[in-house]
């Protein structure tokens, strides 16, 4: 199957032109795509919205990007930064139908909040999945990211970029040429 298009959207702090996610739009060329900035990042606001309306964001702009591009939602890969990439999951784990779904910095829990896992939607995420994080993430651990992925019902891929903080600072070629890579394999 062919992917037609990679819909990215950014992580709570930042906007669709943080440099990751223009770096991974370089780097899997010629696949087009699509970054999306969520509601209240589009009306200058910096409180993320509740999970609901990001949750809506994501299967619009994916419907959206279908239309554009005159295919199924099923033939797209979605994923983000951070709670972008999260929110992407639970869209898929509410039935949103994607070839496969990319995060990068997945927030597993809050810093210093191990138990506050965000977990619940993993078992029902049903496609392909990418997880790409560093070693020394305060949201979460190599070990509890292996850990808690193991809720999803198709062994995701994980890759660990050794050091790498949250914000993989200085990593965007490394995480843009891993999706890249990912992506080769999963056509």
């Amino acid at each position: 199957m062919t992917i037609r298009g990679l819909v990215l959207f950014p992580g709570a702090g930042s906007s669709s032109e943080q440099s990751t996610l223009l770096a991974i739009g370089l780097e899997v060329l010629p696949v087009p795509t699509f970054r999306f900035d969520f509601p209240y990042r589009r009306a200058g606001r910096k409180i993320p919205d509740r999970t609901p309306v990001l949750i809506d964001c994501v299967r619009k702009e994916v419907g959206n990007v279908a239309a554009q591009l005159n295919c199924q939602t099923a033939d797209l890969v979605i994923g983000g930064r951070s709670m972008g990439g999260r929110i992407c999951t639970m869209a898929v784990a509410d039935a949103l139908d994607v070839r496969a779904v990319v995060c990068v910095s997945y927030p597993l829990h809050p810093p210093k909040k191990p138990l506050q896992l965000r977990t619940e939607h993993l078992p029902r995420l049903n496609v392909p999945s990418l997880f790409i994080g560093g070693t020394r993430d305060e949201f979460g651990t190599p070990q509890e990211l292996r850990e808690a992925l193991g809720l999803i019902p198709i062994t995701p891929t994980m890759e660990f970029i050794e050091g790498g903080r949250h914000d993989l600072k200085g990593k965007d070629d490394v995480v843009a040429a891993l999706i890249a890579q990912w992506l080769l394999v999963l056509k």
